[in-house]
């Protein structure tokens, strides 16, 4: 669901900005067909590429660390 989620709000924010996929791919340093599957939440992307997008595009993203202890 948070690659989905993902996909969704680069391709909204891209759409936005009026940035085609070639034009946000070459901007950020990443494959055409990387970004054509985040944005069909088809890929499985590093955190290097999504800190790549995330600051071409001009969003910020949190990530948040659940623990799951047993006891």
């Amino acid at each position: 669901m948070l690659i989905k989620q993902f996909g969704q709000a680069i391709k909204k924010r891209r759409k936005d900005l009026g940035i085609t996929q070639p034009i946000l791919a070459e901007l950020a340093d990443v494959s055409i067909n990387t970004l054509y599957k985040l944005e069909r939440a088809q890929g499985n992307p590093s955190l290097v590429i999504i800190e790549k997008l995330v600051s071409v595009l001009g969003i910020e993203i949190i990530l948040e660390v659940k623990a799951n202890i047993k006891k």
